[in-house]
């Protein structure tokens, strides 16, 4: 599927409806996901209704659904070419990104 074109909010509700159909596919109750991951059941209850939750709590989740497989694959950096790769090593060593300066 094709997100590309798709809004924020849609994308977050596609992917709340895959968590809750995931912990349903596994036959886990909200309570038993969230005593697994160290939160509490209102948080995963808010993840699968899209309402706002930390991140590091939708890698709790994720872990004790067995789907950080997936979690590695966001963010990942496109390397294709030899000069892909440089480019990214070198600029992992940079600490912040320079100001654009004006100069009229």
């Amino acid at each position: 599927m094709d997100l590309s074109l798709s809004k924020p909010s849609e994308i977050v509700k596609l992917l709340c409806d895959r968590l809750r159909k995931e912990r349903l596919l596994q036959q886990m109750t909200q309570a038993e996901v969230a005593a697994r991951a160290g939160i509490g059941v209102n948080t995963v209850s808010n993840l699968e209704s899209g309402r706002n939750v930390g991140f590091d709590n939708v890698v709790r989740v994720a872990m004790v659904l067995g789907r950080v497989k997936e979690l590695e694959e966001l963010f990942k950096p496109k390397v294709d070419t030899l000069d892909d790769i440089l480019r990214y090593e070198e600029s992992a060593k940079r600490q912040r990104v320079k100001k654009k300066t004006h100069n009229a």
